[in-house]
């Protein structure tokens, strides 16, 4: 049993933020300072477009079938983590809005709203599943399930929850579904299809994969926060503001694990299916959901609407690997 002293030490690793969390913040501050203009931020745009399209390409073609197919016989699973990411958030949302119109901007309401219609993450619920010895085949089904479901469902999400005039970019949840199709789904599906010829490729050169990922994050995260910067973003927001958005995002992700797990044990699930519920069922995507927003949203309203999900995205981080090293200090099971 590690002492209490090596138990505290892992918790504060946990809550270290990771490099990619302060390049993050590192873009944040260079588009606050250095925001991009005119033909620079046009030229912006179109490589952030590319490499978005590439990001999705990769993403479909090193996506395994055998390995989501798997875990598709655990449908009460699959079915509970997509009421919990397109159903439960969406409901938190509306109900949070009393509470978070009265202390933040309204457009950083729109930002939560656009948080809780966004797909679980892939990488990271997979990976905390399997550090807390959860069912791995069933988090990898889910995680993907969910983010394919995405593609469709979080336009139509944001459509009927997210009032046009407030920063949307406007037109039909027809619309919204195909600009998402046309710049998400196909680049995916083509690298799906052209998987059995580039896959071992693919799987050979992970951290090409890891850095178009992270890449292009911060390529929307700089032209977003330039053009909010440029719109007069920081004069709309104060510290206390953002004190306030990170408290609640706090009670936002409370909430979504309190509810995954008592659901998960309510309907009799085993330990290692409620890790992964917990896991896949309570956390967002931010590598889907920035692109997402690029699309449904104006240039000018990104960075309100992105700052929740950014905030969100490191507290799940922090709070998943406490809980990810806690479980899997438990007995193992004979």
């Amino acid at each position: 049993m590690p002492s209490p002293f090596v138990r505290a030490a892992s918790a504060l690793r946990g809550l270290v933020p990771d490099t990619y969390t302060v390049m993050l913040l590192a873009t944040v501050a260079v588009a606050s300072v250095l925001p991009c203009r005119g033909q620079t931020a046009i030229v912006f745009g179109d490589v952030t477009t590319f490499a978005i399209g590439l990001l999705f390409f990769l993403h479909g073609a090193k996506l395994s079938r055998e390995a989501m197919l798997s875990g598709l016989a655990n449908w009460r699973l699959h079915l509970l983590v997509l009421s919990a990411t397109f159903v439960m958030f969406p409901l938190l949302g509306l109900a949070m809005k009393p509470l978070v119109t009265s202390l933040l901007p309204y457009d950083l309401y729109i930002g939560i709203l656009f948080l809780c219609t966004l797909p679980s993450t892939v990488q990271s619920s997979i990976a905390f599943t399997s550090v807390a010895r959860g069912n791995v085949a069933a988090a990898v089904c889910s995680a993907s399930a969910s983010n394919f479901a995405g593609i469709f469902i979080s336009p139509l999400l944001v459509s009927a929850l997210i009032v046009h005039g407030a920063g949307s970019a406007g037109g039909s949840p027809l619309d919204a579904v195909l600009a998402i199709v046309k710049q998400l789904l196909l680049p995916f599906l083509a690298g799906q299809f052209l998987r059995p010829w580039i896959g071992a490729w693919i799987d050979r050169h992970k951290p090409m994969l890891k850095i178009v990922d992270q890449g292009s994050i911060l390529l929307v995260v700089y032209t977003a926060f330039s053009e909010s910067v440029n719109e007069g973003l920081w004069h709309k927001l104060s510290l206390p503001t953002l004190l306030g958005l990170g408290m609640l995002c706090c009670v936002l992700l409370a909430l979504a694990l309190g509810l995954s797990t008592f659901a998960s044990r309510r309907f009799g699930f085993s330990r290692e299916d409620e890790i992964t519920i917990v896991f896949c069922g309570s956390k967002k995507s931010l590598s889907s959901g920035i692109p997402m927003a690029k699309v449904m949203f104006s240039q000018g309203a990104l960075g309100m609407v992105i700052l929740p999900l950014m905030l969100f995205h490191q507290i799940q981080l922090m709070v998943c690997a406490i809980l990810a090293a806690r479980w899997a200090r438990r007995p193992q099971s004979t």
